[in-house]
């Protein structure tokens, strides 16, 4: 049955390499039976997806379909048998008179020498000579895969068993790698034909939350509270980091608000040893609860201080 590649990816004819890449990514992703699972119909589109764009991506396989129509796949198992595949539709027959055209009939026709890229693309080409048609070597699929990280997971790094078809593959993941990053695995997607090599593995990097840090490229921000007389008399307070809890200076006097920050206790440079972003630390000052009625009395003594 023939199926419209370019409408199943909702793109035009006349769309370039990097549109139906985009097209394809947004589709996958939106139907990956992942996100939608016991969903039959999610599950179809998904291969119906896969299947467009292993056409559409491959310019050899796509120059086919979009010469032959509805007839491309025929062409592309008919091989390179003699007579394997009806050219009447497309040498001017009609009806009844069309006829099975054979290589050598097309030559004749066309002429011997100078056919162009249609006799290249039905029989192939091979040294500057014909030699009956071959299939060229493509390479195989590239595959998709989301990989989910807490933000602890990506300051250390981690590891990860990845399993395509019969194999399981080993993901490190270096320290400081990022939300949205997209790893490379090659040679580890789809199986090439005629001889082309495998496809690779795009992995997105997926890392989640955190309920006490903000990550901002390298650098990470959080708030912490210190308490009143801590701020007003100046002293130490503690903040737990991604990599130990550290003892802060706190000035004299400090305001609520104010930001400090502590230098290589931010996230890992990605790739780099031992260099790290900032931790920038938002003070927020608590004021004390129930006080004591001694204690409401010396800040009144402090109120009329201050007057």
């Amino acid at each position: 049955m023939y199926k419209d590649y370019y409408k199943i990816l909702g793109i035009e004819k006349t769309a370039t390499p990097n549109e139906i890449k985009k097209a394809y990514r947004k589709l996958a992703n939106k139907f990956h039976p992942d996100k939608n699972k016991g969903d039959k119909t999610a599950e179809d589109k998904f291969k119906d997806i896969n299947e467009a764009n292993g056409i559409l991506s491959d310019p050899v396989k796509r120059k086919k379909y979009d010469q032959f129509g509805a007839d491309w796949k025929q062409y592309e198992e008919s091989g390179s048998r003699p007579g394997g595949f009806d050219w009447g539709k497309y040498s001017g027959g009609r009806g009844n008179q069309a006829h099975t055209m054979s290589q050598e009939e097309f030559s004749a026709m066309f002429g011997g020498e100078g056919e162009g890229d249609i006799f290249e693309t039905i029989f192939g080409r091979q040294g500057g000579s014909r030699s009956g048609r071959r299939n060229r070597p493509s390479k195989g699929e590239d595959y998709e895969a989301e990989l989910l990280l807490t933000l602890e997971e990506a300051y250390d790094g981690a590891e990860r068993l990845l399993k395509v078809r019969t194999q399981t593959i080993k993901v490190l993941l270096k320290p400081g790698i990022a939300d949205g990053q997209v790893l490379r695995v090659a040679g580890k997607g789809g199986r090439g034909s005629s001889g082309g090599p495998f496809g690779d593995i795009f992995i997105t990097v997926k890392v989640a939350p955190h309920a006490e840090f903000q990550r901002k490229g390298n650098d990470l921000y959080c708030e912490r509270p210190v308490d009143l007389y801590t701020a007003i008399l100046g002293g130490k307070a503690k903040v737990q980091t991604l990599k130990n809890t550290v003892n802060v200076d706190i000035a004299k006097e400090t305001p609520n608000g104010k930001i400090l920050r502590l230098l290589g206790l931010g996230m890992p440079v990605y790739g780099t040893k031992n260099e790290f972003g900032n931790l920038y630390v938002t003070v927020s000052v608590q004021l004390p609860e129930h006080l004591t009625g001694q204690e409401i009395d010396l800040f009144r003594k402090l109120t009329s201080l201050r007057k």
